[in-house]
């Protein structure tokens, strides 16, 4: 009876107490709700510290009280935006539900909810996306067969007009002509020197060799214009450059450095503007006429019908004064051989056009130096002066006659003889051809001055006892000197000293 009675105390008092907790408090407080199942426990006033531990856990702390909130594996853990909103749920006392017209602007879920609702509103309903698509092959519909009427022939291209190949002049420098292209000028700063198309080749990239620099090929230029030819503009100092710039200050009477950016610079605006000009190439640029390769063998030489350029960008090179290689490497990824490409050349200016009354060949230097009726010098060209085993002539001698695009004979007899050929061979014409496109024939037999199938050699290499210039100086020199010209060879050793010939031998076409 007593174990009744305590029983039923017990349970009066708790049901006392249990109805004095859910009363409403004299100050308004909102009641506490124990917490569900799964769900967040949150801090008082909303005070959260957040930490993780050596495994990745996201721990959540009461920065009131310090006891741990909730432990939130990586897998699982929430970002600030699903936290704060389901913070802001709790408080509001309920979950988040899909028909919620409640957007917050900053939760995507949210605004993904807005734009389904509104065009549910307007009638359109749009299907679920599935996160991961299918790209399989599968996946995609069969392609259309001829049976649903599907073309499967195309009209034939439309032929283009033939482009109808024309001799060029292959070593003209003279100023271009309306309808030979058109000749922008261009700053060099603009355009950064690129490496050339090799064509899948393994080779270094000229535009990153040591010592080709967009500066010494301005450099180049303005020497060009001022009459001291550094031979082929490639863009790296040498003997050429420094001959060449000694030459420019005794000819324009100026006192220039390599090292004077400032008055560079100032030279080339006066002298004709940028260093550098852009050129369309035309039709008849890309005509040719060109051979696949000149053949080393005389014999074989002699079979072709010119010895001619074997790309445009040899022509091209050759017509702008340029290495062939360095023309490449400042138009990368350009298709020469496309008429109305657009390239970046050498802007040289106008030529040397003083009349020469006399020329100093200085063997030691070699350079070639022309002077006027006054004894001025006006132009200077880095050469090719024979060599010890076929030195050139000595004293002074006179220009017998010119001649533009010459033949070649070899003749064993009197020349050197050239592996099995013992018969004499007449070379055709060319600028690739053993003289070039200039033959200035000396008074003294088989010697001469005269152009060259390899431009970057040029002061670099030894001769056959002649004269050898770049085509472009030898035809610039050409058209300076008439027969009578005295040609005086200074310096070196001479062919006196160890006897012979040239072997530069010509016959005019």
């Amino acid at each position: 009876m007593l174990r009744l009675i305590f029983s039923l105390s017990a349970l009066a008092a708790g049901l006392v107490s249990s109805s004095a907790f859910a009363m409403p408090s004299a100050d308004g407080a909102r009641p506490a709700r124990p917490a569900e199942r799964g769900a967040l426990m949150l801090a008082q006033d909303g005070n959260i510290d957040i930490y993780y531990d050596a495994r990745g856990n996201r721990v959540l702390v009461d920065a009131d009280t310090g006891k741990v909130i909730a432990i939130q594996p990586p897998g699982s853990r929430l970002d600030r935006r699903a936290l704060r909103r389901q913070m802001r749920m709790q408080e509001l006392g309920r979950a988040p539900a899909e028909d919620d017209d409640r957007y917050y602007l900053d939760n995507p879920d949210d605004m993904a909810r807005f734009r389904r609702r509104q065009l549910e509103e307007n009638g359109r309903v749009i299907p679920p996306v599935d996160e991961y698509d299918d790209n399989s092959v599968d996946a995609y519909p069969p392609a259309p067969n001829n049976d649903e009427g599907y073309a499967t022939t195309y009209p034939e291209a439309p032929k283009s007009d033939t482009i109808k190949r024309q001799p060029l002049n292959e070593a003209s420098i003279d100023p271009e002509q309306p309808g030979q292209g058109e000749v922008l000028q261009v700053n060099p700063e603009a355009q950064a020197a690129q490496p050339p198309n090799t064509g899948g080749k393994a080779t270094v990239d000229p535009s990153l060799s040591l010592g080709v620099r967009q500066d010494v090929a301005a450099l180049q230029v303005l020497l060009d214009r001022g009459g001291a030819s550094p031979g082929v503009i490639d863009g790296r100092f040498g003997s050429n450059v420094d001959k060449a710039l000694a030459a420019y200050n005794e000819i324009n009477g100026t006192n220039l450095k390599s090292t004077d950016a400032v008055g560079i610079q100032a030279a080339l605006a006066q002298s004709g503007g940028d260093a550098f000009a852009s050129y369309t190439i035309t039709p008849e640029d890309a005509a040719g006429p060109y051979v696949a390769s000149i053949p080393e063998d005389y014999s074989q030489k002699a079979k072709l019908d010119c010895m001619c350029y074997t790309s445009v960008t040899e022509a091209l090179a050759e017509r702008f004064h340029m290495d062939e290689t360095y023309l490449k490497s400042i138009n990368k990824g350009v298709d020469f051989n496309r008429p109305g490409t657009m390239i970046k050349v050498a802007n040289f200016g106008k030529l040397v056009s003083t009349p020469v009354t006399r020329i100093i060949a200085d063997k030691t230097k070699k350079e070639v130096y022309a002077y006027d009726g006054s004894g001025k010098l006006v132009a200077a060209y880095p050469a090719t002066i024979g060599s010890a085993d076929t030195p050139s002539p000595t004293g002074i001698h006179a220009v017998s006659r010119i001649a533009l695009d010459p033949n070649y004979t070899y003749n064993p007899n009197i020349n050197f003889k050239q592996g099995q050929n013992d018969k004499i061979l007449t070379v055709p014409p060319g600028p690739n051809g053993p003289v070039g496109s200039v033959w200035i024939a000396l008074d003294k037999p088989t010697y001469g001055i005269h152009g060259t199938p390899d431009p970057s050699k040029i002061g670099k290499t030894e001769s056959h006892g002649c004269v050898r210039l770049t085509n472009w100086d030898a035809r610039e020199l050409a058209k300076l000197v008439s027969p009578g010209v005295t040609v005086e060879f200074v310096g070196g050793s001479t062919i006196a000293d160890v006897g012979g010939t040239s072997t530069d031998e010509f016959t005019q076409q």
